[in-house]
């Protein structure tokens, strides 16, 4: 099978959080002064950020990273980590004493669920850690910004030069912190997580919250959430202005397309709707297209872990903005990315490589 080629436009800057990730799978999850032994232990990189970026240095681009470690054991483990996987760390600060990030992960493999303790790294990172001519440095050449929503004063002034640049911004909107919404106003492509929507907009449903974040971020071209098992939606903007475009509920075409789900599909897919005017009743309505991509069935004796799921959704995201894929194309890619890196413990384990085999009938 012949191996596909890579995209030419290939560095990316991402900036946010890099940590170390303790993970402990158990058979369940323990019940208060309980006293359990794992089943399996890896230590590995992590933070949202980190493991984006390591997804896409795998899947064959050029990333380089702006965050913050210290001169610790865990600060030089994670650098070599990224090294090994060709991720820039030229741009990355390390602090004189402190702690670097890390977070313990406790996997349950009765439910495939895992519970994680974040420890924020100290001291934090602050924009006088990046002079002007660093930032300049980091940002000459990139065809793509990704921000994680942590280290949002950073982030901020990445972004402001980034626009300042024309180079477009992916926001990875998690959840609700402090310092998002001020870097949001910059993006150009949002990825949210399940919850996200809802909670910022307080929107009845998941569709028609995405459109009311078309609708207060102007220059955003596509949102996407993320569903677990249920794949991922997104909700895609068009430009055109056509009087004739067919006015649709947009909660409404949501369960249509959902109809048109093959349930005994076993590879990712993506159902997409026609261009429409997409209303949302008391919200607002948007000239776009709305794509249901479909999750891969993954049969239980290989579903491991999702710890970083979302994350290498992401970074395959990133690959497919910069190989200009369409959200036909882009939607079941990402979602098979995610399903590669869920059948090892970690969020960097199993993260496939640009010439997977699993991959090359994505990559068409």
């Amino acid at each position: 099978m012949m191996i596909p080629a890579l995209p030419e436009n290939r560095i990316v800057l991402g900036v946010g959080v890099a940590g170390v990730d303790f993970l402990a799978a158990v058979a369940s999850f323990p019940n208060p002064d309980d006293k359990i032994r794992s089943t399996s232990f890896e230590v590995q990189g992590g933070g949202n950020t980190g493991n984006a970026l390591t997804c896409a240095a795998r899947l064959g681009l050029n990333p380089r990273i702006i965050s913050k470690v210290a001169d610790d054991s865990h600060g030089e483990r994670i650098l070599d980590e990224f090294e090994r996987d060709g991720v820039d760390t030229s741009f990355m600060v390390v602090s004189k004493g402190g702690n670097s990030p890390f977070t313990y992960v406790i996997v349950d493999n009765q439910k495939k669920t895992r519970t994680c303790i974040f420890t924020p790294g100290y001291p934090p990172m602050i924009p006088d850690d990046l002079p002007k001519s660093k930032l300049s440095s980091a940002l000459d050449g990139a065809n793509i910004v990704y921000l994680d929503g942590r280290l949002h004063e950073t982030a901020f002034i990445v972004a402001q030069e980034a626009k300042s640049r024309g180079i477009p911004i992916i926001v990875d909107a998690e959840r609700l912190r402090e310092g998002l919404d001020d870097i949001l106003d910059f993006a150009s492509y949002v990825v949210c997580s399940t919850k996200f929507p809802q909670a910022w907009t307080n929107a009845p449903s998941i569709p028609t919250a995405l459109v009311s974040i078309l609708l207060r971020l102007s220059n955003v071209k596509f949102v996407i959430v993320t569903l677990g098992e249920g794949g991922c939606l997104m909700l895609e903007r068009t430009e055109a202005e056509n009087t004739q475009f067919e006015e649709m509920d947009v909660d409404e075409l949501y369960k249509k397309l959902k109809q048109r789900e093959d349930a005994n599909a076993t590879i990712p897919t993506c159902i997409s709707s026609n261009v429409g005017k997409l209303c949302a009743n008391g919200i607002g309505m948007v000239n776009g297209k709305l794509h249901v991509g479909t999750a891969e069935n993954i049969p239980p004796s290989e579903l491991v872990d999702t710890t970083g799921a979302g994350d290498a959704f992401i970074g395959a995201v990133i690959y497919s903005i910069c190989a200009d894929m369409p959200p036909q194309k882009m939607l079941p890619f990402a979602c098979q990315v995610a399903a590669i890196k869920c059948r090892a413990l970690g969020a960097r384990g199993s993260l496939p490589r640009w010439n997977n085999p699993r991959l090359t009938p994505f990559l068409k």
